[in-house]
């Protein structure tokens, strides 16, 4: 902050004016009153409660609490198994737990995630010891003697069971945080999330007003609401403002790691668009073989007539790092030619992208099994 010329006040920001925000101190009282030109609001999000289910951070824990548990538990149970739950539960597994991701729909990874590398992540993390138990839904948790009997039912059969854990942890998303900031006593409605509409410069219906990150519609990802901010700020200066949100890439960190950008598969059926498939085992690239890392593949989609990049989808070593190189190549307008055409160094997981480029493109990658 200070190399950037910031100030920094702490306590609760309230939104008391068209241009002033007054700071609160724990009793609720205003410590400090900032006047201003333009206010944005940042204020990312909050765990989501799951009703009937009181989090206490100790055996019932929300992703924060599962960051910091005294000792590892010898059973975990998980609502959810979107990105946060199988990343805690990735770890928790590892470190000796033995875990159960409870997930009311169909699927591992939570939205966005292609289907193909849904199963191959979920068959992945099966084989790591973690149980899921998908097509269910929590419908109560009960504290006994120092354990916790979560009840479930299938969504679809309606059958249920009792699972018994030391902790609970509970997972199903995030919420903007836009309450007690001032907003609906100057005329800035939520929309029925909870979130603050905002025009393409990011500007509420106060102009001066803006909005970025969680507490604004788009994917609750942190590069996601550094662009914007970034976007939203040279805006206020008069310059142009553009995001492409379609380029804006999903990592799961576990091991390994999924990531994606653009369209998955299901997308593209539904919207109508002839594509090409192009996919890419790790078991067959060199430095991943090296590396006893042989896990996923690289999967491709490309524009049947156009051969545009439409999507990739990683699961394998180094997914987070690679996807990058895909969401340069989608806004340049890249072809999966254009991509197959470029040399990648050897030996190199990245080769693997390539080669998922070439098949897309060719129907054929040179190093294929």
């Amino acid at each position: 902050f200070k190399g950037n010329k910031v100030t920094h006040l702490s306590g609760h920001g309230k939104i008391t004016g068209a241009n002033q925000v007054s700071v609160l101190g724990p009793d609720g009282e205003v410590t400090e009153v900032v006047n201003t030109k333009n206010i944005m609001v940042a204020t990312g999000s909050e765990v989501t409660p799951f009703p009937g289910i009181e989090v206490d951070e100790e055996s019932v824990v929300s992703s924060t609490g599962a960051l910091s548990l005294k000792q590892v538990p010898e059973k975990m149970v998980i609502i959810g198994a979107g990105v946060i739950g199988v990343e805690l539960g990735s770890v928790w597994s590892r470190l000796g737990s033995q875990v159960t991701a409870v997930e009311f729909l169909g699927h591992v990874g939570g939205m966005g995630i292609d289907m193909d590398i849904s199963k191959s992540f979920q068959r992945i993390m099966t084989k790591q010891g973690l149980k899921f138990k998908l097509n269910t839904k929590v419908t109560g948790a009960k504290k006994e003697g120092g354990k916790i009997t979560v009840s479930v039912e299938g969504v679809k059969d309606g059958k249920t069971e009792e699972i018994e854990a030391d902790v609970l942890l509970v997972c199903v998303g995030r919420r903007p945080y836009t309450q007690n900031l001032g907003l609906q006593e100057l005329g800035i409605e939520l929309d029925n999330r909870g979130r603050i509409p905002v025009n393409s410069r990011f500007q509420s219906v106060l102009p001066n007003v803006y909005a970025i990150g969680d507490c604004i519609a788009g994917p609750m990802l942190a590069h996601k609401a550094e662009d914007e901010a970034i976007i939203a700020c040279e805006g206020m200066v008069g310059g142009p403002v553009h995001i492409d949100y379609n380029c804006v890439p999903s990592v799961i960190y576990t091991h390994p790691e999924v990531a994606w950008v653009g369209k998955n598969e299901e997308d593209l059926k539904s919207e109508g668009i002839e594509y090409t498939v192009g996919k890419f085992p790790f078991a067959a690239n060199s430095r991943a073989k090296c590396n006893n890392d042989t896990d996923g593949m690289v999967k491709i989609l490309g524009d049947k007539k156009t051969d545009r990049l439409l999507g990739a989808h990683i699961i394998g070593p180094g997914a987070g790092e690679m996807i990058n190189e895909a969401a340069l190549a989608m806004e340049y307008g890249a072809s999966c030619e254009d991509i197959a055409r470029v040399c990648h160094a050897h030996p190199t997981c990245s080769e693997a992208f390539r080669e998922a480029n070439l098949a897309a493109w060719s129907g054929k990658a040179i190093n294929s099994m």
